[in-house]
């Protein structure tokens, strides 16, 4: 292996989930190298509340302006790629991978190719309302060949809040698991029982609250997915 490549992170969105990002890296380092070495990472960590307020006003440019920014500062200060860690703001990935240089780690595609890897096409996904309700990742989904389904309005509204209420504080309750868990069931025996095959954990923070110990619906959680996808290309994977 040639000299490791340095990853640069645009994080804070929240900080919970990014933690997350930056202890994957290390412990997949470690795992794939031994010994001391961990992993080269730059972080711009943003205040959140900035950026969610831009979100809440629908001022997408002037969010991915602001990442746009955090993503040139990074290849400056010399990360060889970037990843966007939010599901979220890649609403603004184009504005900031037209940015830089460096490539841009989309949160996609290592999301696919686990779904198709698993052999299923037909998944949920979870995540903000942003997320469930426009198009940005629904239509990339679709393109690599799944069918995307997403809860009912009152539901969407039950994951929104519970993502910034509650994970994005770093609160984990049960009776909010207990709720994402029968979401998961209404989209399992939507259309007649032949709903979801498995579910897309869509927002970087909902991995906080469930994973494969709570239930034996197949779930694919981005924010493992795209820090695996990083550290393949930081070990000289394209």
């Amino acid at each position: 292996m040639g000299e490791m490549r340095s990853i640069g992170l645009i994080g804070g969105m929240s900080w919970e989930s990014t933690a997350v990002y930056y202890r994957l890296l290390n412990e997949g380092v470690r795992r794939r190298l031994g010994g001391l070495h961990s992993a080269k990472v730059l972080l711009h960590s943003v205040d959140f509340a900035q950026i969610a307020s831009l979100q809440r006003a629908g001022d997408w440019p002037a969010a991915g302006e602001r990442l746009a920014d955090a993503a040139r500062g990074l290849e400056r200060a010399g990360a060889d790629t970037l990843l966007i860690c939010t599901n979220t703001m890649h609403l603004v990935a184009d504005q900031v991978q037209a940015a830089v240089n460096i490539p841009l780690l989309h949160i996609v595609p290592p999301t696919a190719a686990a779904i198709r890897a698993a052999g299923l096409s037909r998944v949920a996904l979870l995540g903000t309302a942003f997320t469930m309700q426009q198009p940005f990742l629904r239509d990339l989904l679709v393109a690599e060949g799944l069918e995307v389904l997403v809860p009912d309005e009152g539901d969407q509204a039950l994951i929104h809040r519970v993502i910034f209420d509650e994970l994005c504080r770093g609160e984990i309750r049960e009776a909010s698991r207990t709720a994402y868990l029968a979401v998961l069931d209404r989209l399992r025996a939507a259309n007649g029982g032949v709903g979801a095959e498995g579910a897309i954990l869509g927002c970087t923070e909902i991995g906080l609250l469930i994973d494969e110990r709570h239930t034996d619906l197949p779930l694919f959680d981005t924010t493992e997915l795209h820090a695996s996808a990083a550290l393949t290309f930081a070990l000289g994977g394209d």
